[in-house]
């Protein structure tokens, strides 16, 4: 069995990654919004096990509602689940002691969504391990 990898999902305003794992938020931390959301960005900070470099990791993220179901929003043909498909694979950088984890970022930047009133939660499912991170779209005068 692969060693876990252990990962933090940030909600932020904004949020750009660089290669050697730093990542820069802008307004990290929230869990409320209005609807339409503002622009959000998803902020991934992992830890990839020393035995899991050079090896390609799935990641998936998806919104889901209240009750775990997959959000979907109209489109001009068909209506569009939330979510996006990758993969990262990160390399052992020149000296580093053997067992060390390795740092590696991801920042998944997303436009104003539609969103009726109520709790969400984005899931990141990275190979099979799976974090997340929930907010709730309110009423503008609740947000206060």
């Amino acid at each position: 069995m692969a060693t876990p990898i252990t990962a933090q999902l940030i909600l932020c305003d904004a949020a750009q990654s660089e290669n050697n794992g730093k990542l820069h938020m802008l307004g990290a931390g929230w869990s409320r919004t209005g609807s339409p959301t503002a622009p959000m960005a998803l902020a991934v900070l992992l830890k990839i096990p020393w035995d899991r470099a050079n090896e390609k990791i799935t990641m998936s993220f998806v919104l889901l509602d209240a009750d775990g179901h997959e959000v979907f929003i109209p489109t001009q043909q068909d209506p569009q689940a939330i979510r996006h498909d990758s993969e990262i694979e990160v390399g052992r950088p020149p000296g580093l002691e053997h067992g060390s984890p390795i740092d590696a970022s991801f920042a998944l930047n997303i436009g104003p969504l539609p969103l009726p009133f109520g709790r969400y939660e984005w899931r990141l499912d990275l190979s099979g391990e799976t974090t997340s991170a929930s907010f709730a779209v309110q009423q503008a005068s609740l947000l206060r």
